[in-house]
């Protein structure tokens, strides 16, 4: 399925979803990735701060902040900076996305997992992101465990990816684990 065509339907499948519903699959898809052996053995995690239109990352950044080691990316020109999650800095930045503020930039070879915002993931890996390709400049530099939360809808049955795309190794839904198996 085309990239704009999955944007369009996932959007409008976000709008139906009341509050309610928000916040119990949020709660769910992120209890399944806290029991999840690559997150307990992860210290050094990208997040990123969700949008509101985004399964909400608030709750487990709050429930996770003082036994892992957090970090939050921040635009800077067509790439992303890392740096250490900390309530305090938060700045509304590019996109009205709450980004930390200051000097103190992680290299991305630091990281050990990344959970990957998108639009869509199909069960090969593939991801629509919002097209401004963000996420796979970072995610082609490293080999962290790139992991993807969303809403079960969010899970299609097929991307048509394109060659810069970078895949993630896991997708967790409110209804399960989907980890993609790598053709070598």
């Amino acid at each position: 399925m085309k990239k704009e065509d999955i944007r369009i339907r996932i959007k409008a499948q976000k709008t139906l979803l009341s509050p309610e519903e928000k916040r119990q699959a949020a709660l769910e898809a992120f209890e399944r990735l806290e029991n999840h052996a690559a997150f307990l053995m992860a210290q050094r995690i990208l997040m990123y701060h969700s949008l509101p239109d985004e399964i909400s990352t608030l709750d487990f950044i709050e429930k996770w902040q003082h036994r892992k080691n957090f970090f939050l990316p921040r635009v800077n020109g067509v790439n992303l900076d890392i740096l250490p999650y900390d309530q305090s800095t938060l700045k509304l930045g590019a996109f009205q996305i709450e980004e930390p503020q200051g000097d103190d930039t992680t290299d991305i070879s630091e990281i050990e997992m990344i959970v990957v915002p998108a639009v869509a993931y199909d069960k090969r890996g593939n991801r629509v992101g919002r097209g401004k390709g963000y996420y796979d400049r970072l995610l082609a530099e490293t080999k962290a465990i790139k992991v993807g939360v969303a809403y079960d809808f969010q899970l299609v049955d097929e991307i048509d990816a394109e060659p810069h795309d970078v895949k993630v190794d896991i997708i967790v839904t409110p209804r399960g684990v989907f980890s993609v198996k790598r053709s070598t």
